[in-house]
């Protein structure tokens, strides 16, 4: 679709628009990598030097004292407070929160862990009708090993009661203080680590540490194994220390470039009054916005990002929600390793990057200064940004006063290496109870009858229109604009992956907030809103829908190429960040 005017962002936003041209361009390290070569029958937990670690012998001997018990799981070893402990106490009355502990066959316990007490979201109740204070109400994590599968439980201690149970397949709740804790003892304490680095770290050192990630062929990636990077930059390197948590043991260091240092991370002296006020103000109270005949209402959720909900265009429903579930972050094709991030809350949250500053609201105009529709948009951040290793990304809402709406995202860099993949995955829930999906091909409309996915690449072609996909009902009809470039945002190209799936309220399948549901490196269409489509397509034929997007970003730190990267450079004797963010998501257009 022909654009009549290029679009001019708020002041605001202006500086991080200018972008150039970008042709990734993967560098090898010339340090070298360690594998450790582990066998399909090997113990349960490590007989080499890491069982010697006494935090690894403590979670050793915890685990096997709970599998001797009738309730074999490891209870959260974070400190608790005596409501916390209390929820968690409830939650393990539930029959469905605790159906996996043993296997129904040979009736032997599985490995289970409580990750998390939290204080629940209204984001975690979407959709619940029975009555609740939310006050009293906290989210259960709760993490099977054996079967890869997180279950979670919304608890009422007040009631005394479980108001939510429900479980997620393949799929890892993010780690508690105590793990991250854990993970990063393993790394520093092993010899790989001490020899790559030529010293012992020191474990404030330790980036992303609390952030999932995969390691092709290893156990993390093969056997579904929980694997986190605790990950030490030296010099213009980043060194990660993948260490599986299931067998807890070092399984693997990588090397990726990360470019020149720059300045160091900024000390941050006033972010406790920041998240605060994000926390009291974003967090635990949904806020409503009605502006040029939109309206809707937006949070900061625990782990999906900036959610808008009950969306209503001139009065006609349009979204039931929109969400940003997960950034997969992948730095190597082959080895296949990265990170699942999540962005949300400052506190009581599963984000590995949080919240910056409060959501904005601002007026979008063209290139003749005029007035076409507003945007809200929110920063997540890393404290030690632009730093190597630190991420920052940007979240935004388009909303035109002719009814187009685009969902969108940026990564603005700088992140752990220059070959980075950045795979956002968007959650949206339109709102007719009767919907029906299409997609162009062979200059006509086919009808998506089964839950399906498809992917945008060069080969795609568009309705005269430029629309890829439409999806039609009583209420609306929209057309669906992949980016390929022509948004006048410095973008690309999503090169998107899209997934259109049925929403079953009472099926768990992201209503609620989710924890990372796809593994960071998989270049295909494995990025996690597959699982609820597989192994059985759900009918799609007039039904509620949802479409997930999922693009695909390269980033590009050459002189001159740079794309989805930040960084530092002495001007005129002081320190100046320069950004170059990569924007994508696709546009919604009204259609008759």
């Amino acid at each position: 679709m022909k654009q009549k005017g290029k679009l001019i962002l708020p002041i605001l936003f202006y500086a991080l628009l200018i972008l150039v041209s970008c042709d990734s361009k993967t560098k090898v390290a010339s340090l070298p990598n360690f594998d450790r070569k582990d066998a399909e029958n090997s113990v349960l937990f490590p007989m080499d030097s890491a069982a010697q670690i006494p935090i690894v012998a403590e979670m050793i001997s915890d685990v096997k004292q709970s599998l001797q018990t009738k309730q074999p799981v490891v209870l959260c070893k974070d400190s608790l407070n005596s409501l916390q402990q209390k929820a968690e106490k409830i939650a393990l009355t539930d029959s469905s929160f605790t159906q996996f502990f043993f296997d129904p066959y040979s009736k032997q316990p599985y490995r289970n862990e409580i990750f998390g007490v939290y204080p629940a979201r209204e984001s975690d109740l979407t959709g619940y009708k029975g009555s609740y204070n939310l006050n009293s109400t906290y989210r259960i994590e709760m993490y099977n090993y054996a079967l890869d599968n997180t279950s979670i439980a919304l608890v009422d201690i007040q009631q005394e009661k479980v108001l939510l149970s429900y479980y997620l397949k393949a799929t890892q709740p993010d780690l508690s203080k105590y793990l991250t804790h854990l993970a990063t003892s393993i790394a520093i304490e092993s010899p790989e680590v001490q020899e790559a680095l030529g010293i012992k770290p020191n474990e404030k050192e330790a980036l992303m540490a609390a952030t999932k990630t995969s390691l092709n062929r290893s156990k993390c990636e093969r056997s579904r194994h929980l694997c986190v990077a605790p990950t030490f930059v030296k010099g213009d390197k980043a060194l990660w220390a993948i260490v599986d948590l299931t067998d807890l043991r070092l399984v693997g260091i990588r090397w990726t470039q990360v470019g020149t240092p720059g300045k160091p991370a900024p000390m941050m002296t006033e972010r406790r009054l920041q998240d605060d006020k994000i926390t009291s103000c974003f967090c635990e109270v949904e806020q409503s916005l009605k502006k040029d005949n939109w309206d809707m209402k937006y949070m900061l959720t625990s782990s999906d990002g900036l959610r808008i909900s009950d969306v209503t265009f001139n009065g006609k429903k349009i979204l039931r929600s929109a969400k940003l579930v997960d950034w997969h972050v992948s730095y190597s094709g082959t080895d296949g390793f990265g990170y699942s991030d999540a962005v949300g809350c400052p506190y009581f949250s599963q984000a590995a990057v949080i919240a910056w500053e409060a959501p904005k609201v601002a007026d979008l105009v063209d290139d003749k200064n005029q007035k076409i529709g507003f945007v809200l948009e929110q920063t997540f951040r890393s404290e030690g940004w632009p730093t190597p290793c630190n991420y920052n990304y940007k979240q935004r809402y388009e909303f035109y006063n002719d009814g187009r709406f685009r969902v969108a995202c940026a990564s603005i860099g700088r992140g752990c290496g220059n070959n980075g993949t950045y795979r956002p995955v968007f959650r949206i829930a339109f709102a007719a109870d009767q919907s029906n999906f299409y997609q162009w091909s062979n200059n006509k409309w086919d009808q998506w009858n089964k839950e399906k996915w498809n992917e945008q690449n060069s080969l795609s072609t568009y309705s005269p229109d430029g629309f890829l996909y439409k999806i039609s009902s009583l209420q609306y009809n929209y057309g669906i604009i992949p980016g390929h470039g022509q948004f006048n945002d410095g973008g690309r190209g999503d090169f998107s992956f899209l997934y259109v799936t049925k929403n079953i309220m009472g099926k768990e399948e992201g209503e609620n907030d989710l924890p990372t549901i796809g593994p960071c490196c998989n270049n295909d269409y494995r990025q996690g809103p597959e699982k609820f489509i597989e192994p059985q397509p759900d009918d799609i034929q007039n039904a509620s829908l949802v479409v997930w997007y999922v693009a695909q970003l390269r980033n590009d730190d050459r002189k001159g190429y740079e794309y989805c990267w930040a960084e530092n450079t002495l001007e005129n004797g002081v320190w100046k960040t320069r950004v170059y963010p990569c924007f994508a998501g696709p546009m919604f257009v009204p259609v008759k």
